[in-house]
């Protein structure tokens, strides 16, 4: 069968079987054309990354178990990754899009991501994961819905609103990779940008004349599931709406115990899901407000991002002054028991009908622990980098995954430190070993002077501890080992640690990252191999038969630049796009008569 024969069947398939499927498993398929344009989000004319013409990109709306083909083309200028920052991408870390299980698509490529949202649901985001894009823009929501069949535990909202939040440069991200490149600092940034729009004119000195901002607009009396992602490159914001509470419900896939905000700290990488009742008389429009925490607020007034919350009943603009945040700036109180108030619902369904609290993590004995300390960053071989344990992670020209896949020797070593090496620090491919079913303790120590947020991707990680100053074997005896909060990205303050458990049961490679785009950038992540020593399909899917290939396996890609979804299979045992199509369809179908 021909390599477009195929993909033509598969399609056809994917379609044919959607009218089997109920909507727990349907197909969902999208088209994105990623591309350059030239925006003013801070009133100075640069170059952002949109998709299908739009910046902010479009969200992603899907329902526990659906289907997802997205279509890139790639319209920029270098490669491209998409990364689907909290989808835990069940038996296939081939589509996370991350440089260690994808080679990045080549400018004016196609590829088509194909990936099961199994046993999911929550608010979660995605963004472009190479050559620091994510520092103009290319990023959207990504909402996977509760199955009809499984209750949500909250009144049905009336309506859904996506609220992306993020510090922003005027300069172009390649202006400021090549400032990293150099051993320079990034600075202050020019300011937060609220979906992708600067501040509403609230203070005629801090904001100019004729930047376009945010509005949104909604009705009195109605209830609104407000979801909320901090897309940012490295500064930590708390957002807030004038007159308004954030009744907590939900974070990156799991159902929190309800309670009320006035305001609340959103670390970069982190979502969050708030439920917020219009119950004010409308005198005026109000202010939607995410502005910098843990930093200088004399020398940071301008990096404070502003929209309108409009009534459609409302008798003015708004005016006065902003909402005031919490008072401390560098006390951590407020916010460190902020995040320890977030629990885990016990009772509520999640994807599936068992209590979430069913799975009791904290009566599980824990096989592995790793303590991963980062420190301010250093110069090794001539240049500033950012070390974990003392290592500056190299990203290999062949992934991890795929180097795996093709038996190939001296791609990378499995020896990163279970603690902090002795030595000098050292730029390596090093990554962890982690045991197939194992339960890992991490321990994320801070001695870096900045607030720090990580990210693991694969998985929903228990936050069970943070505390001040340096994590000791003692620090165990404040865990919390009945509902901490399992999410995929968690802060980590500065002088202070995180711990977190770990599930290992989804195999692949998975990237351990600083959410901090600038650490990331210069080496501050690792990845964790996980192998099923029974090599078996139900514990990952096959390499799919339109994977990239690179590195020490560009010799073997066919040069298709119109459409890499009928590249041909190379061997490797790659899987048929008409297979793997058939597979994702049983498993859906599956999961529908197995709830």
């Amino acid at each position: 069968m021909s390599p477009s024969w195929s993909w033509a069947v598969g399609v056809c398939l994917f379609r044919l079987l959607c009218g089997l499927c109920s909507a727990g498993g349907r197909i969902v398929f999208y088209d994105f054309n990623v591309s350059y344009i030239t925006a003013s989000p801070l009133g100075k004319p640069q170059q952002v990354i949109a998709i299908n013409n739009k910046f902010p990109g479009p969200t992603i709306n899907l329902t526990t178990n659906n289907v997802a083909v997205i279509n890139v083309h790639n319209k920029l200028d270098e490669g491209l990754l998409l990364h689907w920052s909290g989808v835990q991408q069940r038996r296939s870390s081939w589509q996370d899009g991350v440089l260690g299980t994808n080679c990045a698509i080549p400018p004016r490529w196609n590829w088509t991501y194909q990936f099961q949202v199994k046993d999911q649901i929550g608010s979660f985001f995605y963004f472009p994961s190479t050559n620091f894009q994510k520092a103009a823009g290319g990023y959207g929501g990504f909402i996977i819905n509760n199955r009809p069949i499984i209750p949500i535990p909250f009144p049905t909202p009336d309506g859904d609103i996506v609220i992306l939040i993020g510090d922003w440069y005027t300069r172009n991200h390649t202006d400021l990779r090549k400032s990293l490149n150099g051993g320079k600092a990034l600075g202050i940034p020019d300011g937060v940008l609220i979906n992708g729009k600067g501040p509403y004119q609230y203070n005629t000195t801090l904001v100019p004349h004729g930047i376009e901002h945010e509005t949104i607009t909604v009705h009195p009396g109605k209830t609104y599931r407000v979801r909320v992602h901090n897309v940012g490159i490295s500064t930590s914001l708390n957002f807030r709406i004038q007159n308004h509470s954030l009744l907590l419900i939900e974070s990156e896939g799991s159902y929190t115990v309800q309670q009320n905000y006035t305001n609340f700290d959103i670390h970069v990488g982190q979502s969050y899901s708030f439920l917020v009742t219009m119950d004010q008389n409308a005198s005026s429009d109000y202010y939607i407000v995410a502005s910098a925490r843990q930093v200088n607020e004399s020398l940071w007034k301008n990096v404070t991002g502003v929209g309108i919350l409009h009534y459609t009943n409302s008798k003015g603009k708004a005016s006065g002054p902003l909402p005031a945040a919490p008072d401390e700036l560098y006390d951590r109180f407020f916010s460190m028991n902020q995040a320890r108030s977030i629990r885990w619902n016990l009772t509520a369904s999640g994807a599936r009908p068992n209590p979430q609290g069913s799975f009791r993590y904290g009566s599980i004995n824990v096989t592995e622990v790793y303590v991963l300390k980062s420190t301010p960053s250093v110069m090794i071989n001539g240049k500033k980098r950012a070390t974990l344990n003392g290592i500056s992670y190299v990203n290999p020209s062949t992934p991890i995954r795929l180097a795996d896949q093709y038996k190939l020797k001296g791609i990378y070593k499995l020896d990163f430190p279970t603690r902090p090496h002795s030595g000098p620090p050292k730029m390596a491919t090093s990554v962890i070993n982690g045991t197939y079913k194992g339960f890992m303790e991490i321990v994320l120590q801070n001695n870096n002077t900045k607030m720090q947020s990580y990210h693991m991707s694969g998985y929903a990680f228990f936050v069970v501890g943070m505390g001040e100053g340096e994590w000791t074997e003692n620090s165990r005896s404040t865990y919390n080992k009945w509902d901490g909060i399992a999410r995929s990205t968690v802060q980590v303050y500065p002088g202070a640690w995180t711990a977190i458990l770990i599930s290992l049961d989804n195999v692949g490679v998975w990237n351990l990252r600083t959410e901090n785009l600038d650490s990331w950038y210069l080496g501050q992540e690792t990845y964790i191999r996980i192998v099923n020593p029974e090599t078996t399909n139900k514990t990952e899917l096959p390499i799919p038969d339109n994977a990239l290939l690179c590195g020490q396996l560009e010799y073997l890609q066919k040069n298709e630049s119109q459409s890499i979804s009928s590249a041909t299979s190379v061997g490797g045992g790659r899987l048929s796009l008409v297979v793997l199509t058939l597979l994702m369809m049983f498993y859906a179908l599956a999961e529908n008569l197995d709830l």
